[in-house]
């Protein structure tokens, strides 16, 4: 209709109080069916009780008519009246052209209301209905890949990729190499990605690219992705500690640090990355420097286990048994709790010679450590030297059932015997 083709062109053209205005003369001489176009542009234009009058005007007149049900539920959804659009949509009857519409928005409302179940129930019955829609297929795949069942969404989305009819605006190749990639399937996703970003530039499945190709092990292609996203959007806080993997396991050491103190000026409370740049600084022989961003790590998190064990190793290394005595005690006052705290607090205060407190924490975690070889030598070496040879033999023994090829604790043990 030429009337509403004008109407169109001057909101296009940013002339929108214009344009309204020729709507409203339109509408006081339009027949049922522009009424209802006239409906559809004031919900696009998000004049929403506008639209809602002339439905409930056409509804008056055509009580049967689903497509008048469809919108009059979109405008209550877009009003938060979504339970009142639930009941529009569930009037529409199954052999009406709109039924299909309304099941993909009652799919949309009960996931809103964490009723997954019944929104799956509501697409399967349109796929049911129509089973070579794509837009159904996608909504299915849409819905298990939101919940985590990733493998569930796969064949949705793959048919919905290989339908004739392509929906619009959508990147569904994003969709169903996420999917693959999520279930371990990276091959698979990897040849989707290569797809998905070629047809949009989008920071998730940039992400997404970069990370499947770093589980394959391509790093070049790896980083070649995740350089991109960064350059896209650098407030993508994600993208530094995984590029930074990626730079570290190419041997590319300086850049990786680099990547990570990049990191640190977008998301200074991550303590990943502090983490990350400790481990980082002992690999390329900056100890200090590791030492220091090892602290940050666990000031922002004193939860982070790895950064703490990766500490009291290092400090248990370098002999600085007062400070992981310190370490341990800090943590403590968290309410952090862990055997490995103990050990180290045990091995510490070995070496500082506080034989009697160490026994009692050697005691506290031995029932913890029965199969763990370095914990048996250690506990062992402590009895021996505490003169409880009895026991010290009874843990070498169990050192040498786990490791039968320590000679050295063989004949440690004959010695042992020998004496006895």
């Amino acid at each position: 209709m030429e009337a509403m083709k004008e109407v169109w062109k001057l909101i296009e053209a940013g002339e929108i109080e214009q344009g309204l205005r020729q709507l409203a003369e339109l509408e006081r001489e339009a027949d049922h069916q522009t009424k209802y176009e006239i409906a559809e542009v004031y919900h696009e234009l998000g004049h929403i009780e506008q639209a809602k009058a002339i439905i409930e005007e056409l509804l008056q007149l055509y009580p049967d008519e689903g497509s008048l049900y469809a919108l009059a539920a979109e405008l209550l959804i877009d009003l938060d009246e979504e339970d009142e659009a639930i009941e529009m949509l569930l009037e529409i009857e199954e052999d009406d052209e709109a039924f299909l519409q309304a099941q993909l928005l009652l799919a949309d409302l009960y996931q809103m209301q964490a009723l997954d179940e019944v929104a799956e129930q509501k697409l399967l019955l349109a796929a049911k209905k129509a089973p070579d829609e794509p837009i159904i297929s996608y909504a299915l795949g849409e819905l298990y890949i939101e919940r985590g069942d990733y493998q569930k969404s796969i064949p949705y989305f793959k048919k919905a990729v290989h339908s004739a009819d392509p929906i619009p605006d959508s990147n569904i190749e994003l969709k169903l190499a996420e999917a693959y990639s999520a279930s371990g399937q990276f091959e698979d996703a990897l040849a989707y990605y290569q797809i998905g970003v070629k047809k949009r530039l989008d920071p998730n499945g940039l992400f997404g690219y970069g990370f499947t190709a770093f589980q394959l092990g391509d790093m070049v292609v790896a980083i070649e992705q995740l350089e991109a996203l960064k350059a896209l959007d650098p407030d993508f806080s994600s993208v530094y500690p995984l590029l930074a993997k990626a730079y570290e396991a190419e041997g590319r050491l300086d850049e990786a640090q680099e990547t990570l103190e990049a990191g640190f000026k977008i998301d200074e409370h991550n303590d990943q990355l502090y983490l990350h740049a400790g481990k980082l600084c002992f690999k390329r022989q900056q100890p200090a420097d590791g030492e220091h961003f090892l602290r940050q790590a666990i000031a922002l998190n004193p939860g982070n286990i790895e950064a703490v064990q990766t500490l009291a190793a290092y400090l248990r290394h370098s002999e600085q048994f007062d400070e992981l005595l310190e370490l341990v005690s800090h943590i403590r006052s968290f309410g952090e709790e862990d055997a490995m705290f103990t050990w180290y607090e045990a091995t510490a205060l070995r070496e500082l010679e506080q034989y009697e407190e160490a026994a009692g924490r050697y005691a506290e975690i031995e029932g913890f450590y029965q199969e763990d070889p370095d914990f048996l030598e250690e506990y062992a070496a402590f009895l021996l030297e505490d003169g409880k040879r009895p026991e010290a033999k009874a843990y070498y023994k169990k050192l040498l059932q786990i490791q039968p090829e320590r000679s050295d604790i063989e004949e440690l043990l004959a010695d042992l015997e020998s004496d006895s």
